[in-house]
């Protein structure tokens, strides 16, 4: 809204009458239907704000907002009120970092949006953090923008923060780039520093998918060169900031296209809803990714491949004319075909890369790093499925703008991997659609949203139909656990291990392997006494398979050559046996055994630990294992 001011004053003659600036009565109602009709014929402009910390982002925000009378006077005397004195009359970032710790900690964190306009147009900011810990947050703001500001100090330059989001918001597929060298007061608004910031960019440009490039000296504090021209640049005759927002396209990036078709655009409509309220009524409810619909326009329903064509496009329960790209509305069919939520109805004159494995850019947004060995839940659309990142094939190195080798990512890590799906999905290259070229990773365990992804499709054809049949065959998944080791640690609090216990008949291995069941459990951990099995080879493998779901696998097997525990360390892993040598004494263990064959045992030369029950309790040499244990890292709490 607008910034309003109020006043009274008193006339000559003693009564009171309205200051020039004091709102007027209220309009007659037809002005004010003009203006409804005037306001919702604008178009809308979706930027992001993004740059490193304390280059000014939310101040030059709020400069804007302030400066183009967009703030109402109960938030401008909170602010007032919120300034500190040394800052003068108006902090101008308090106007948009509105939680506790931004406002304590001086930095944004969190994505803050504002809704503001101008005779022109409206638009939605999204104020992006700094800190290179939330670029995360960076990628939500950005995902939807048509344009992209990015603040430099002049003081500062290009930094690797710099190139992170400008690639970032390339590959995000934002059109236009407004680079706004901040600050320009503190250098004394230097000519020759603004056009050596000017050449970096150029180099940091090449080679970006951005429609224009932009760049404008400004002082957010003082409000240079942002609604209003600076006197204090008469070497720069380019635009203000607000003439580049009122100016740029606000068409969606990369519209789908089938240049070899009559009709220009190519529909792409998932379904979310089956809208059946009565016998007489059957909808499809969603949002059109790309392309418009209309009734009499030809369709193919994914993955079915069934033709129809659309009856009626209804939005609010009443039918319409037409939709077009962005709408959410119903649309009926003319024949009654199978269509479920998750289903896509498309154009006929081409259809989507149907397939259960692509290449994709991700951003990671979590701080637990990509495992491997794990499954994830996608969402693409209206769909969830269950995906593997089958490989990293590269990660951008942000200082060198260049793709390198790498085996995983970390959090804000940008990679090019490869996703293999359980079932097949309908995409697009996200260059050409965002809606159908774009998807998250979440973690099926936390639920985090891991990951932000697009689809990259090579130029190579599809079999549509052996695609479509894999559709219904099942999982094209590894024939693997979908539960990897890093899981399975976070589930139970601790790692797989075998505890090897040796020693002679009688020695109290038996015992002592109960007692450390017994105390694992009641510390909360998962243990199991394995029972010997007649096979030496049964035995390994029970025992592997034990320490692989994560179990501290208790064994008491009677393994008397060296050689016999040497192939289980090798079956298991040696970092995953801890053996530990029941050294009692000898005659003590034909007492109690008397019937037991104690011939050809080899003692172990160097076991992890000894301990023995003949002069030491049971409790105690249980501790002591347990002490082993956690000294190999097995849990995550004692």
């Amino acid at each position: 809204m607008r910034r309003l001011a109020t006043g009274d004053a008193a006339s000559s003659d003693g009564t009171a009458a309205a200051v020039s600036n004091a709102p007027s009565a209220p309009a007659p109602a037809a002005p004010i239907d003009a203006f409804l009709r005037e306001d919702r014929a604008k178009d809308l402009l979706r930027l992001v704000v993004v740059g490193s910390v304390d280059d000014g982002k939310s101040t030059l925000i709020g400069r804007l907002l302030h400066d183009t009378d967009n703030v109402a006077l109960d938030h401008l005397a909170a602010v007032r009120r919120a300034t500190a004195p040394e800052v003068g009359d108006i902090d101008f970032s308090l106007f948009t970092d509105g939680l506790v710790a931004e406002r304590e900690q001086g930095i944004t964190i969190d994505v803050a949006y504002r809704y503001f306009a101008t005779a022109t147009r409206k638009f939605i900011v999204a104020d992006t953090p700094g800190h290179v810990q939330y670029t995360r947050n960076m990628v939500t703001g950005a995902s939807t923008a048509s344009l992209a500001v990015i603040l430099i100090d002049a003081r500062l330059g290009v930094l690797t923060q710099t190139r992170r989001h400008a690639y970032l918001a390339s590959l995000l597929g934002v059109a236009h780039l407004l680079v706004a060298v901040n600050k320009m007061d503190l250098v004394g608004f230097d000519a020759a520093r603004f056009a050596a910031i000017t050449e970096d960019l150029a180099r940091l440009t090449d080679g970006l998918a951005f429609e224009s490039v932009t760049l404008v000296p400004v002082s957010a504090l003082r409000g240079d060169n942002i609604v209003t021209r600076s006197e204090a640049t008469p070497w720069f005759s380019g635009p203000t900031i607000l003439n580049v927002l009122e100016t740029a396209s606000v068409e969606r990036p990369a519209a789908l296209v089938d240049p070899g078709a009559s009709q220009p655009t190519l529909l792409r409509f998932p379904v979310q809803w089956v809208n059946r309220p009565n016998l007489d009524y059957r909808a499809f409810a969603g949002r059109i990714e790309a392309g418009a619909a209309k009734a009499g326009d030809e369709v193919v329903v994914l993955p079915s491949l069934q033709r129809t064509r659309i009856k009626a496009v209804d939005a609010a329960a009443e039918p319409i004319a037409s939709a077009q790209a962005g709408m959410s509305m119903a649309l009926r069919l003319e024949d009654e075909v199978d269509v479920s939520r998750g289903d896509m109805l498309v154009s006929p004159h081409a259809l989507p890369k149907v397939t259960r494995t692509f290449a994709a850019d991700i951003v990671w947004m979590d701080e637990r790093p990509l495992d491997l060995e794990k499954t994830y839940w996608l969402k693409h659309t209206t769909q969830w499925v269950r995906v593997q990142v089958r490989r990293v094939l590269s990660r951008f190195n942000p200082d060198t703008l260049s793709w390198e080798d790498a085996a995983g990512l970390e959090l804000n890590d940008i990679g090019r991997v490869e996703v293999l799906c359980r079932r097949a999905l309908y995409l697009d290259d996200y260059r050409r659609c965002r809606g159908t070229g774009a998807f998250i990773l979440v973690d099926s365990l936390t639920n985090h949203t891991v990951g932000g992804g697009m689809v990259r499709l090579d130029a190579k054809g599809q079999d549509l139909d052996e695609a479509l049949r894999e559709i219904r065959g099942g999982s094209a998944l590894d024939a693997k656990t979908q539960v990897s080791p890093a899981e399975r640690r976070e589930r139970l609090g601790q790692k797989g291990m075998v505890v090897l216990l040796t020693g002679l008949p009688g020695s109290g291995r038996w015992a002592l392997a109960y007692a450390l069941e017994r105390r694992l459990f009641d510390a909360g951990h998962t243990a199991h006494v394995l029972t010997p099995e007649p096979e030496a080879a049964g035995m390994q493998a029970a025992a592997k398979a034990c320490a692989a779901a994560g179990l501290v696998t208790v064994c008491t097997f009677p393994l008397k050559l060296e050689a016999q525990r040497a192939a289980l360390r090798a079956a298991v892993g040696a970092a995953r046996v801890l053996e530990v040598s029941v050294e009692t004494d000898e005659a003590l263990c034909r007492e109690r055994r008397p019937n037991a064959d104690f011939d050809g045992f080899e003692p172990p030369a160097s076991p992890d630990l000894r301990v023995a029950l003949d002069s030491a309790r049971v409790e105690d040499a249980v501790r002591l294992v347990i002490d082993a244990l956690a000294t190999r890292g097995v849990f995550d709490h004692v």
